[in-house]
Parts: C-alpha cells; structure tokens; sequence
C-alpha cells in the first residue's frame, strides 16, 4: 500500500475527495500522489495538522513507510 493512500484510508478514513480538502489540495493532487509522486512540504504540514487538529495520533513516518501491521 502506497504511504499516502494509508494516511488517507486508514488514519483519516476519507475519500480522495474529503483528503483533498484537508490537505488543501485538489482531487487530482491525491490521485497522483497514490501513484507515485510525492507531496510539498507543505502540503505534508495540513495533513499533520489537520490530524493533529482532529485529535487524530500521527507520526510523521506514515509519509514514507507504510506501518508493517498495514501492509
């Protein structure tokens, strides 16, 4: 499983859609960073923070590795 579709699928439980307004992004952003390509800085620190702001536990290696338990 792709790094993003996790954060997206297990952690927040949303649609690309819903995702992308979190991330403050459009719809098509999420598709392709679930196909390969990577997320801003920036765009990384609105999904940290709007976790954080959900009272949501996160961990920043959710970006790059995919929790063993997941997989």
């Amino acid at each position: 499983m792709n790094p993003i579709r996790y954060i997206r699928t297990k952690v927040f439980k949303v649609s690309q859609a819903e995702f992308a307004e979190i991330a403050k992004v459009r719809q098509g952003s999420v598709s392709r960073w679930e196909n390969g390509t990577s997320p801003s800085l920036e765009e990384m620190q609105n999904i940290r923070d709007a976790a954080k702001s959900r009272g949501i536990p996160w961990n920043d290696s959710w970006f790059f590795d995919v929790p063993v338990a997941a997989q």
